[in-house]
């Protein structure tokens, strides 16, 4: 059986948190057709002394309940602020979700960019 990538789809612009401590949908895939690959970016580099955001990720392994995957706070201005995240292969029916939540400082935008690619078969 050979894989191929049956669709892509692109998802950028720019998140900002409404309020200190609410935390903001980034991107959430509610599942696929068939299997599927994601990753992305998100950019920091708005962040300024004083200020701090927790960026977390999570997925439904079950197709109902997320589960964090990761957890990170960031605070102050960023030396390499482009946060990376790896390719993660889920299975059709898992959902897949990034937040960002402001937790300190002036509310800032940040810019992000991912990429959905939906596995087929030939």
């Amino acid at each position: 059986m050979t894989v191929v990538i049956a669709s892509k789809t692109r998802y950028s612009g720019t998140v900002s948190p409404s309020a200190i401590d609410s935390e903001t949908t980034v991107l959430e895939i509610p599942g696929e057709t068939d299997d599927y690959i994601v990753e992305g970016y998100i950019d920091l580099s708005q962040l300024a002394s004083g200020d701090e955001v927790v960026v977390r990720e999570y997925i439904a392994v079950d197709g109902t309940n997320y589960q964090k995957f990761l957890e990170v706070t960031f605070s102050g201005e960023q030396n390499e602020p482009v946060i990376r995240f790896h390719s993660k292969i889920l299975l059709y029916n898992m959902k897949y979700k990034i937040t960002i939540t402001q937790t300190a400082g002036t509310l800032r935008s940040f810019l992000y960019g991912f990429i959905k690619e939906v596995l087929g078969t030939v």
